[in-house]
């Protein structure tokens, strides 16, 4: 009997779990459909304490665990281990509190991004960070992914707006890490930090207020490089909107044949620009606006809320929308500085042609972040490995122009092999001291955003095994 058999007879001690074949496949993957793996054991936990106690477990018996939230990352970051256990979180949906004066929520990790926004908006508030799958996305994987969205460009990440986090350590151990805390930040290593320093079991949110005007403006140009230049003289100008989203020809294309965005006819690319805040700085900066998106052929500007929704009906549904033009696709995420658009997307077509692969780009131009769709056919041969290449070679092409393997989508074992293009030997071994301070047994949601594991027996002063901060008798602290 191996070590995971003897935990899964252990684990209806804490709750059900799950080991038919048919409902494991379920999880076999977040929402980077290319990496599958089918997990030893799934547990659907209903409160922290049931984390801790499964956690505890795995600790027992040194089996590895994944966290899973809803599913919808993209970099394979909640890929489950077939020799261990994928704890969903997904039970535990509950908004607990709402402190309107201190502008806060506090919030179980199942409840979705976009519930947050929906319990305050009559009072006139809401949650800043909104991710593309905000009606489903998870706030525990929002806060594993240090998700961003649109609007991430005025106000942040999730990082930015996380007071504190309650948290089950790979010792089982339940804490709260909080953004008052003295000493070092250990609240902002944990966010982002794709579970490999724990699960999230409660999270309390900053909530923001309605700003007093929003304008939404669609521009419509010929070409990407239109639409990349306009972008450089928006944020040049001064601005800085709320948003400021682009999607080119094939991505406008895919979103049309999925929800009818009716985006203006012969767009090579499409912009959507939100500004908002007080009435009379949202007037003056959409006058600037008008003059800088002058040569757009087309420029839209909504009237109403229904009208605005309308806008971002296509720009919203377009991971999905690309399954109406392909078969398969991967969502690629990097970024570069603006000034760099231009060129990398050129680039990016000259690889399309290369490997005869489509690529669909929507992207933050804002910040420079991309979401190239690869988009292949899985039933046809080596399409898929050509499509790997292609999106290996997008990575590549962002950090040559100085930019980074992922903006808000995580690294997770889809980009793990790309960490040494951006970070030295001795850089990657740092990271990983970090890793190891919380997890010395590497059980962790192992396999993630490093290419190489680092043992934590090899870390001076720390025997392996053996929490630093338990050996110290300070764990209490932690």
């Amino acid at each position: 009997m191996t070590a995971l058999d003897e935990l899964v007879a252990r684990l209806g001690e804490v709750t059900e779990p799950i080991t038919d074949p048919v409902r494991l496949r379920t999880y076999e993957c977040d929402g980077l459909t290319y990496h599958r793996a089918t997990p030893g054991v799934v547990v659907l936990p209903g409160s922290a304490e049931e984390i801790a106690a499964i956690v505890r477990l795995c600790a027992e018996y040194g089996v590895p665990f994944v966290a899973r939230g809803s599913g919808t990352g993209l970099s394979g970051g909640a890929l489950p281990r077939t020799d261990g256990v994928l704890i969903v979180t997904s039970r535990m949906r509950r908004i607990l509190e709402i402190d309107l004066a201190d502008r806060r929520a506090v919030v179980e990790p199942g409840v979705t991004n976009l519930a947050i926004t929906e319990a305050v908006r009559e009072q006139g508030y809401y949650y800043a960070p909104d991710p593309s799958s905000q009606q489903i996305c998870s706030i525990g994987g929002n806060v594993a992914e240090n998700s961003g969205g649109a609007h991430c460009l005025k106000y942040g990440f999730t990082v930015n707006h996380v007071e504190a986090c309650e948290i089950v350590t790979p010792d089982g151990d339940i804490v709260t890490l909080d953004r008052t805390d003295p000493g070092y930040d250990l609240l902002g290593a944990f966010v982002g930090s794709e579970g490999t320093l724990g699960i999230t079991t409660k999270v309390t949110v900053r909530l923001s207020r309605a700003p007093e005007a929003v304008t939404t403006v669609l521009a419509a140009y010929e070409s990407v490089e239109q639409g990349g230049a306009a972008v450089t003289a928006i944020i040049g100008a001064g601005i800085v909107p709320a948003a400021i989203e682009m999607m080119d020809a094939l991505a406008i294309e895919a979103a049309e044949a999925a929800v009818a965005c009716a985006y203006p006819q012969g767009a090579g690319a499409v912009l959507i620009v939100e500004l908002d805040g007080p009435a009379a700085e949202v007037e003056q900066q959409f006058a600037q606006l008008r003059m800088i998106c002058a040569d757009a052929f087309e420029l839209r500007v909504a009237a109403d809320a229904e009208e605005r929704a309308a806008i971002w009906k296509g720009r919203k549904s377009a991971f999905a929308a690309v399954g109406r033009i392909s078969p398969a696709y991967i969502v690629q995420d990097g970024v570069v500085p603006r000034t760099s658009l231009p060129r990398v997307l050129a680039s990016i077509d000259r690889l399309s042609a290369e490997y005869g692969i489509r690529v669909a780009n929507v992207f933050h131009a804002g910040d420079g972040n991309l979401h190239p769709l690869v988009l292949f056919d899985d039933a046809e041969p080596g399409a898929g490995e050509r499509a790997e290449a292609v999106s290996g070679r997008i990575l590549d092409l962002c950090v040559e122009h100085g930019g980074s393997i992922t903006g808000e989508h995580g690294v997770g074992v889809d980009k793990a092999g790309y960490m040494p293009k951006m970070f030295s030997p001795d850089d990657l071994d740092t990271m990983q001291l970090v890793r190891c301070a919380f997890d010395p047994r590497g059980l962790s949601n192992p396999g993630k955003v490093f290419p190489t594991p680092r043992l934590c027996g090899e870390v001076p002063g720390v025997r392996k095994g053996v929490h630093p901060l338990v050996e110290s008798g300070e764990a209490e602290q932690f």
